[in-house]
């Protein structure tokens, strides 16, 4: 489904014309659809990783650019290739972190990380920050895994949410309007419980059969309950 399906769908179904449901009222309208489903679902199209390296003797870094969340930050023995030995970090508030380095003199490998002003930016100055201790003693290299928040459906026309997801998007996209329209409440009620039903097929995709294998999960069994006799 493209942007322009979408904004046409959605005055069909309300039955509106877009004298009120202007185009700015209807992108404002998908826009928070989308968030709404980034927040729900953690999408795998969305998982992405970033290497770099480390500054010896500099507590923070730049989060990647359009960070939702971060998921796990790899630290390499290596300075010039992010391959061999590493740690897996332990995630902990920044207090924590502070308490550990209060003078900023503890220096090694690296053992925790922790996030402070986070905010969703275009670019990497402006996506929050991520602090470590110890403080890194060389220029170690890391990899960062985190999801990024996607080009809105606006910009693109179509996008992994649109193509592989068009019925709850609809569905979100129709619960915001008749939120916006003050009712019919039997139509809202409606279109957020599809809503609902359909955000929860596609978590069960995303964060179950995508992250998952008959091999060594087993099969999927749905159990099927018999007639009683």
């Amino acid at each position: 489904m493209t942007y322009d399906e979408l904004k046409t769908k959605i005055r069909d179904y309300t039955e509106v014309s877009s004298t009120v449901l202007t185009d700015t009222i209807v992108n404002g309208i998908i826009e928070d659809a989308e968030f709404r489903i980034l927040r729900d679902v953690p999408i795998d199209a969305y998982k992405k990783q970033k290497i770099g390296n480390l500054v010896t003797g500099q507590t923070t870094i730049n989060v990647p650019a359009k960070t939702l969340f971060v998921k796990g930050v790899q630290v390499y023995e290596s300075t010039s290739a992010a391959t061999g030995a590493n740690t897996w970090l332990e995630k902990r508030d920044e207090t924590y972190l502070q308490e550990y380095i209060p003078a900023e003199t503890s220096t090694g490998t690296p053992k925790y990380y922790a996030m402070f002003g986070g905010a969703t930016g275009e670019s990497d100055t402006t996506s929050g920050r991520m602090m470590f201790a110890p403080v890194p003693d060389t220029t170690y290299k890391f990899r960062v895994h985190f999801n990024v928040a996607p080009a809105l459906l606006e910009g693109d026309n179509t996008n992994y949410i649109s193509l592989n997801f068009p019925n709850g998007l609809l569905y979100c996209c129709l619960s915001e309007a008749y939120g916006f329209l003050k009712g019919p409440i039997d139509m809202l009620t409606l279109y957020e419980n599809k809503y609902k039903q359909e955000v929860q097929k596609f978590a069960n995709e995303q964060v179950g059969r995508r992250r998952r294998d008959d091999y060594t999960d087993g099969a999927v069994r749905i159990p099927i309950n018999s007639a009683n006799p």
